[in-house]
C-alpha cells in the first residue's frame, strides 16, 4: 500500500472528493475521509479543511487533499495550522511546481471549476512529483518555518 491521503471536503467539493477517494483507493493509496461523509448543503469549509490539516501535520509521510468550491477558503484554513503548506493547484503544472518548488504537503482543489478527469490529472502530478531540494527552495522553506515560529525579523 503507498502513502496515506487524508480528503475532505464541503458540499462544493463534495462529489469531487467522493470521485478522488474511489480513484486513490483503485491506485491503492490508504485514503482517510476526513468528511464530509454526505452531502450537507450550506456545511463549512473550514471544519473539513481543518481536520485534514491536523491529520497531515502530525503524519509526516501522509499529504491531503481538500477541496471547497473556489479552492482557497479551504487553502486559507489549512495553512493556519503550523506544518502545513497547503497550495491550490488548478492545473497540473501548478500542482507539479507546488511540490518541486514549495514541497507542498496538501493540494487544494476548487470543486466548482472542474471536472473529475481533470481533477485526477492534477492529483497524479501532484502525487508523483517530488520536491526538488535545490538550496533556494530549501532557503525559502526555512524562512517560512522560522516565520511560523515568529524567528524570523523583518
Amino acid at each position: 500500500m503507498k502513502q496515506t491521503i487524508y480528503i475532505g471536503a464541503d458540499h462544493a467539493g463534495w462529489e469531487l472528493k467522493e470521485a478522488l477517494e474511489d480513484y486513490l483507493k483503485e491506485k491503492e493509496y490508504r485514503v482517510v475521509d476526513m468528511g464530509n461523509e454526505n452531502l450537507v448543503n450550506g456545511d463549512d469549509y473550514p471544519d473539513f479543511g481543518y481536520a485534514v490539516a491536523k491529520r497531515v501535520a502530525t503524519d509526516e509521510n501522509a499529504h491531503g487533499i481538500v477541496i471547497c468550491g473556489n479552492a482557497q477558503g479551504i487553502c486559507i484554513v489549512a495553512n493556519k495550522v503550523k506544518g502545513i503548506r497547503a497550495a491550490t493547484g488548478f492545473n497540473k503544472e501548478v500542482a507539479s511546481s507546488a511540490r518541486t518548488d514549495d514541497n507542498s504537503n496538501i493540494l487544494c482543489l476548487p470543486g466548482r471549476h472542474l471536472e473529475v478527469k481533470e481533477a485526477k490529472q492534477i492529483v497524479d502530478a501532484w502525487l508523483n512529483t517530488e520536491f526538488s531540494g535545490e538550496e533556494r527552495h530549501k532557503r525559502r522553506l526555512q524562512r517560512v518555518h522560522e516565520i511560523e515560529n515568529q524567528e524570523f525579523g523583518l
